[in-house]
């Protein structure tokens, strides 16, 4: 029979290839799910795997989708270091959409390029003015950041809601939930004519960089990682718990608002109710399977981009549910934390008989 055994320091091997076996497991999953929705698995699978990629334009929307979802990992990645657990990214996402949405409208026909870089810095300070309220409620009150800051996910999505039926509602939208669309000087630079895909691409490549200088090269971030792995040592050695809480939640808020800026001003050009997109609770995911390193959440955040491109190409090409990109999430959260086990067991195969006899022994 099988058998888990403790193994005497952590597999290098499983660290890594953990992820990998993870992601096998779900396409093995996900060929069974076809199979059983009566649809050609390997149609399924070019959809999720090949689409996203043949073209330059395909690859061009696969990273129009990955540039959020990174933006909001590297910042998830400082706060689970930090052993600070932000689960409301999606908030600090839509908050920071709502200010630079706010700061766009401003602009009119005579406005010129400075626009662009205010309305990022809008998108930042309203992802940090969220994430601060969950930083101020568990510095002083000692609240769950958890629970608080997941809650405050829908206070954001409904005081976006107020602003595009109320008062930022497009008077000549005929009626819908909408603002107007943003002034042409305010739309974020394309990398490419002819395609979405903006600067917003080399601004979460250079804060990949920016962060793994910052934890692996900076006092600063070996103060945060060691708070969050060992907190009486990081008393010990003088560390801040608050500045780390305060730090941790301050830049994971950033990150995300200027994921929200970069997504209103950039592919959709105004605010709609259908800005919270679940980037937020993704970038969980890409954070983890990149296993909090900047370079493995770049892989993770075009994997993860991969998924929703799928399941939109699924629904369209194969009459597919949409909450098949869902389910394709879930498994891969679910398989690596099944598979993280060979981070610290190995298995070994124990001969029935073997155990029979053994026992024996012992009781005479």
């Amino acid at each position: 029979m099988l058998k888990l055994e403790q193994r005497p320091q952590a597999s290098r091997f499983w660290t890594y290839g953990s992820p990998v076996l993870a992601l096998l497991i779900t396409v093995l999953i996900g060929v069974g799910l076809f199979v059983l929705l009566g649809k050609d698995p390997v149609k399924g699978l070019q959809a999720f795997f090949w689409e996203p990629v043949k073209s330059g334009y395909a690859l061009g929307e696969l990273a129009v989708k990955a540039t959020p979802l990174l933006l909001i990992a590297l910042g998830l990645a400082v706060c689970f270091r930090s052993n600070v657990w932000n689960i409301g990214a999606e908030g600090q996402f839509v908050i920071g959409a709502v200010a630079a949405g706010g700061m766009a409208l401003l602009a009119d026909k005579t406005t010129g390029p400075w626009i662009v870089p205010a309305i990022l810095v809008a998108g930042m300070l309203g992802g940090m003015l969220w994430a601060g309220v969950v930083a101020l409620l568990r510095d002083r009150f000692n609240a769950n950041e958890i629970l608080v800051s997941l809650m405050l996910v829908y206070v954001a999505t409904l005081v976006l809601g107020y602003l595009v039926y109320g008062p930022w509602k497009d008077p000549m939208g005929y009626n819908f939930p909408q603002t107007k669309t943003f002034e042409r000087v305010t739309q974020i630079p394309r990398l490419v004519q002819g395609m979405r895909m903006n600067i917003g691409v080399i601004i979460a490549l250079l804060g990949a960089g920016v962060l793994w200088a910052f934890l692996f090269r900076t006092r600063a971030g070996f103060a945060l990682q060691v708070g969050g792995l060992a907190p009486a040592a990081a008393r010990y050695a003088g560390f801040s718990s608050r500045k780390a809480l305060w730090t941790a939640l301050l830049i994971s808020g950033a990150t995300a608002g200027l994921a929200g800026a970069l997504e209103v001003a950039g592919p959709l050009g105004q605010l709609t109710p259908y800005v919270p997109a679940g980037y937020g609770f993704a970038a969980i995911i890409v954070a983890f399977v990149g296993r909090l390193h900047p370079v493995g959440m770049v892989f993770s955040a075009i994997l993860m981009s991969m998924f929703y491109i799928g399941g939109e190409l699924a629904q369209s090409r194969l009459g597919l549910p949409k909450a098949l990109t869902g389910v394709f999430q879930g498994l891969l959260l679910f398989t690596l934390l099944a598979c993280d086990t060979l981070v610290a067991y190995r298995i070994r195969w124990v001969a029935h008989k073997a155990g029979i006899a053994g026992a024996a022994v012992k009781g005479a």
